[in-house]
């Protein structure tokens, strides 16, 4: 791991930066002057860092736990921890941050798989069926997808 790696860990372990402009500038004190927000934005996105309520409930990024960072390589098995639902809606819960990855998986397959929309948080999903779709047919469908009953 490089010097840059891994002050910028640390940075982010202590949860209290809001913005990546406040990150920028905390490495450029920490000896890094030729970093920008473009570097930064990167650098997140490589580390899956997040923005989470830290213990003051402020909105800060931080990195998830090293165990649970989801990539789209991760078999979706693993993401998908509960199905449930009841006559109107699916719920799904994922691992922390693995909701959105779904979220849009399910959205590629759209309303020929009989999905008419997700929403996604980020460890559950809300999915409607189509109008014509019973329940239990997407139910069906998507433990199919992730090859797995719950």
């Amino acid at each position: 791991m490089d010097n840059l790696t891994k002050v910028f860990k640390e940075l982010l372990s202590q949860e209290r930066f809001s913005s990546q402009s406040e990150i920028v500038e905390a490495l450029k004190n920490q000896g890094f002057p030729g970093i920008n927000q473009s570097k930064v934005s990167r650098m997140l996105s490589k580390f899956g860092a997040v923005r989470a309520r830290n213990t003051k409930m402020e909105m800060v990024y931080c990195l998830p736990n090293e165990l649970s960072v989801p990539t789209t390589s991760s078999p979706l098995k693993n993401l998908v921890l509960d199905i449930d639902h009841n006559e109107f809606l699916v719920v799904i819960k994922t691992t922390p941050g693995a909701a959105q990855l779904i979220a849009r998986l399910l959205d590629s397959i759209g309303k020929p798989g009989g999905i008419l929309g997700t929403i996604a948080g980020d460890d559950t999903i809300f999915v409607t069926p189509t109008r014509v779709t019973a329940i239990s047919t997407l139910i069906d469908r998507i433990q199919d997808l992730f090859e797995r009953s719950l």
